[in-house]
C-alpha cells in the first residue's frame, strides 16, 4: 500500500511540474499549487514506512519519466529515441530500488 502512495505522489508531481511551465491563469496556478501540496504530503506519508532515500528516488524518477512522456504526448515535445532509452534505464533503476527496499514492519523504527 505504501508503494501505491509513492506512485500517486509521482502522478501529482507530473501535474505540478507541467503546471510550472504551462500555467497561465490563476485557476491553473491554483491547481499547480494543490498538486505540489498533495504530492509532497503523500511522499512524506510514504517516507514514514519506507527508506527516505528510496522514496525520494522513486518519486523523482517516476515524476521525471512521466513529465517527459507527458510533454511529448500533450505538448508536442519531439520524440527522441535517446530520451526514451534513458527513461527506460531510469525506470529500471526505480524498479530495482523498489525491489531491494522492504516496507518496515508495524512498530519497527529502522
Amino acid at each position: 500500500m505504501t508503494w501505491f502512495i509513492v506512485f500517486i505522489a509521482a502522478f501529482f508531481e507530473v501535474f505540478w511540474v507541467i503546471g510550472l511551465k504551462h500555467a497561465e491563469n490563476p485557476f491553473q496556478w491554483a491547481g499547480t499549487f494543490v498538486c505540489i501540496a498533495v504530492s509532497f504530503y503523500l511522499m512524506i506519508l510514504a517516507a514514514k514506512n519506507l527508506p527516505v532515500g528510496t522514496v525520494y528516488a522513486v518519486f523523482v524518477g517516476l515524476g521525471t519519466a512521466g513529465t517527459v512522456i507527458a510533454e511529448m504526448v500533450f505538448f508536442g515535445e519531439p520524440f527522441k529515441l535517446s530520451k526514451m532509452i534513458l527513461i527506460g534505464i531510469l525506470l529500471i533503476g526505480v524498479v530495482g530500488l523498489k525491489l531491494v527496499s522492504d516496507e518496515k514492519k508495524e512498530g519497527e523504527t529502522s
